[in-house]
């Protein structure tokens, strides 16, 4: 019991170290290169390498997890971000569009590999652990079929995966505070420096608590095994795709924008409110279990919540359509459809681990989030496009159409556990 929860508290540390790290370097490149003359969107675009390797890591990285070991593709995830971090205190001259995506690059694989790392281990550990049990004896077998058992190992793990979940956006948030101040107090290269060597020290703890060998697969899975052969994490992953796509259609690109150009805010308030936001998401997600007082959720918990953020992009764009005054529309939609897409996710990433056999849960769980960048890459292009286009009112019905889409295909997952 002990053993397993001090693991818990090792692997949700090491990911929220990393977490606040990731925050605070998009804040610093953001501001940073603002502020050398970069337009909005041309900062937007030095993050797309940064969605496009997540994606391929998350296909990889958890056939890497399932052959060496959670804990080892973690640490390699936060070694991979402490070069990053040093690779931009280079001087300015440096500092080019191809070098400043590149070191990206590194970060999204380091961000990936450790995201996936971190949620899969808590799988490993809630299956391995008694203490992550409510009751006795009731943990589903390794060969349990999606959407059996209502155990109460299910109503732990949903509690603790919405705990690491929402615990990351909300510190992701205080990255961005702390990105800011660090670009104020030390500069640039001073903040850079300073996150390297506080995620190293996280790394070098985690390096010494966390025994070898969670989430490795028994025998060593074939890099074929990659794309899982199981129906629900397929439709799953599917639906995550076009779920986060729909945030980042308006949210990467065309709401920064909109606030900045038409609304007037100057960049330090148009970050806080982007972190204050943040942070709000990720309060609401780790309380979610609360809030929807269901111990297990089902695909039709997936269904109904997709269905009914639909209504928040469509309703802000017709709000914006009618003349109303912007800013207001702008904070209280910002609100409620954070607040919706945040149950959203947390239901998503409780139903991933869920689906999993757990001995193929690293597997399971990168192919699952490699859907999650593939819509985050694909939001962030379409985010550009759609404004410099069609303006934030386009972004949003664009937004609308994605998360129908994933209504829609959650129809196709189990709907109720038997």
């Amino acid at each position: 019991m002990e053993q397993s929860l001090r693991n818990y508290l090792v692997v949700t540390g090491g990911y929220w170290a990393f977490t606040i790290t990731d925050g605070a370097i998009r804040m610093l490149v953001v501001l940073y290169f603002h502020l050398l003359g970069y337009s909005p969107l041309q900062v937007a675009m030095l993050f797309l390498f940064y969605e496009f390797f997540g994606m391929v890591t998350n296909l990889v990285g958890g056939w890497l997890g399932a052959r060496i070991g959670l804990n080892r593709t973690m640490n390699i995830g936060m070694a991979m971000q402490v070069v990053a971090l040093l690779a931009l205190t280079v001087p300015d001259s440096w500092l080019s569009v191809g070098y400043v995506m590149v070191a990206q690059a590194l970060s999204g694989v380091a961000k990936d590999l450790n995201k996936m790392s971190a949620k899969a281990s808590v799988k490993s550990i809630n299956q391995s652990g008694k203490g992550f049990q409510p009751a006795e004896g009731s943990q589903s077998g390794e060969g349990s079929q999606p959407g059996e058992g209502s155990q109460p190992g299910e109503a732990s793990l949903f509690k603790w995966v919405a705990i690491l979940t929402g615990s990351k956006n909300a510190l992701k948030g205080l990255g961005f505070f702390i990105g800011a101040g660090l670009l104020q107090w030390l500069s640039f290269r001073g903040g850079l420096a300073v996150l390297a060597g506080f995620l190293l020290v996280a790394l070098l703890v985690t390096l010494w608590l966390l025994p070898s060998g969670v989430g490795k697969m028994k025998s060593k899975p074939k890099f074929t095994q990659v794309f899982s052969t199981i129906k629900a994490v397929n439709i799953l992953s599917a639906a995550r795709f076009f779920l986060f796509g729909s945030r980042d259609i308006w949210f990467v690109v065309g709401l920064p924008v909109f606030l900045y150009e038409k609304l007037g805010w100057d960049f330090y308030k148009v970050g806080g409110f982007l972190a204050l936001w943040l942070i709000g998401y990720g309060i609401v997600q780790a309380l979610s279990p609360k809030l929807l007082r269901q111990h297990h959720p089902t695909g039709a918990s997936a269904r109904y919540w997709a269905l009914t953020l639909a209504l928040f992009p469509a309703g802000i764009a017709l709000a914006l359509q009618q003349v109303l005054p912007a800013d207001v529309v702008i904070i209280i939609g910002l609100i409620l459809f954070g607040t919706v897409f945040a149950i959203n996710s947390a239901i998503h990433s409780y139903l991933i681990l869920a689906y999993s056999n757990h001995d193929k849960v690293a597997m399971n769980v990168g192919f699952y989030y490699m859907s999650n960048a593939g819509g985050r890459l694909a939001g962030t292009v379409l985010s550009g496009w759609v404004y410099q286009h069609h303006g934030l009112e386009g972004c949003l019905w664009w937004s609308f159409v994605f998360v129908l889409m994933a209504g829609l295909i959650s129809f196709a997952l189990p709907q109720q556990h038997t």
